[in-house]
């Protein structure tokens, strides 16, 4: 069993092309022997931006905190706190930080995406 608060855990920034003011913390992955799937929270800063992408795998987003946009397929849809979203495998999206406070938000992936 791991218990932790999420505020112990360090944030990454994310350095991939595309991405602007974007943090991570992996919560639960691979090191805490977590066989499936990984936890992963992201924070993004006002006027930033996870990088446009796709990839196979479906994953689970749950907004924590803050308000933006996710783009899918080229539609723009406003999210906010408590919204969740289903992002489908083989999806382009991103999501942006259109307020004035750090957007944030879960991301549960198979573990090997992580």
């Amino acid at each position: 069993m791991k218990l932790a608060n999420s505020n112990d855990i360090p944030k990454k920034p994310v350095e991939v092309e595309g991405a602007k003011g974007v943090q991570m913390r992996l919560l639960i992955g691979k090191p805490d022997d977590a066989p499936t799937f990984a936890m992963r929270m992201f924070e993004v800063q006002p006027g930033g931006q996870t990088p446009l992408h796709t990839h196979p795998h479906e994953h689970e987003v749950f907004v924590v905190a803050g308000h933006g946009v996710v783009v899918c397929n080229g539609k723009t849809s406003p999210i906010g706190t408590e919204d969740v979203i289903l992002m489908p495998g083989g999806a382009e999206h991103c999501f942006k930080n259109t307020s004035d406070v750090p957007l944030r938000f879960l991301c549960l992936v198979p573990i090997a995406a992580s």
